[in-house]
């Protein structure tokens, strides 16, 4: 009894005991669960918008705060949420849009809105002001996303149809552990019109092995090196991975561009299996 009581002995239990709580505390945040995102499928929250950045006459980024600088929004890669707001004859309108941002990017979420003369949701965010709050429920979509599930994905977007393969493209090239490769063709009408330009361009500079974006536009500039007019066959053939078990072809836009893009693929021997849309 006297043996355990020494200074040695002592100092010897204090460190065991120290070195037992940091092991545990380890174990308890690797083990932890991941965290709780702020989302709610079923009821809607409200989520207030702390800044508003104008990237052109009609298009503006919207960031909104989350619940606390640390919180995730909480949505799985390629799916989208549900906002909330009122028309101009305040009436209640509700429309799905796809954040630019991901759940690595923590405390807030981003949405870039194009606002249409006559879009009923358009209004609402057009009349939006910081301190303003968005009423948000999700998650929701049916793509189900796993790193590696693809060799490539091709992906043909058209005008906001950016956002989900923004998204997506995003989660793919950041994470370290993804080899996935993804060729981009995306279509507007003017210059103007092309969304996220600058963070597509700058993935395209740092994933040169990876990502490929090629810009079509129906009414390009004097100087351009991009397609023109709408998404051909050939340019799908020219900039999309060929028809395999192992790649996929992602679309989203218009419905009348949607519509053309999946007789493209068919003609082109691109299987039921190998096609989304969003």
């Amino acid at each position: 009894m006297e043996l355990l009581e020494t200074p040695e002995i002592q100092m010897l239990a204090v460190g065991v005991a120290v070195v037992a709580a940091i092991l545990g505390a380890a174990y308890l945040f690797s083990s932890g669960k991941k965290q709780k995102g702020s989302l709610d499928p079923e009821n809607f929250k409200e989520f207030e918008l702390v800044k508003r950045t104008q990237l052109s006459h009609n298009v503006a980024k919207f960031t909104f705060a989350l619940p606390t600088p640390t919180s995730v929004l909480g949505l799985p890669i390629g799916q989208h949420i549900s906002c909330r707001g009122k028309d101009s004859q305040g009436e209640e309108v509700t429309k799905p849009y796809t954040p630019t941002t991901l759940d690595t990017d923590i405390g807030y979420f981003e949405l870039v809105i194009k606002m249409y003369p006559q879009g009923r949701m358009s209004h609402h965010f057009r009349e939006m002001r910081v301190g303003d709050y968005l009423a948000v429920k999700g998650p929701k979509g049916r793509f189900k996303y796993q790193p590696g599930q693809v060799r490539v994905f091709g992906m043909l977007a058209g005008g906001s149809g950016i956002t989900p393969m923004f998204q997506v493209t995003r989660a793919i090239l950041e994470n370290p552990r993804d080899k996935t490769s993804v060729h981009l063709i995306y279509g507007n009408v003017t210059s103007e019109d092309i969304l996220v330009k600058e963070e597509l361009d700058n993935l395209a500079a740092k994933y040169p092995d990876r990502f490929t974006v090629y810009y079509v536009l129906n009414q390009p500039p004097e100087v351009w090196n991009g397609g023109v007019g709408f998404i051909t066959k050939e340019m799908i053939k020219a900039h999309c991975p060929a028809p395999a078990a192992d790649i996929q072809i992602l679309r989203c836009g218009p419905p009348p561009m949607n519509k053309a893009m999946a007789a493209h693929l068919d003609e082109l021997g691109y299987s039921p299996a190998m096609q989304f849309q969003f």
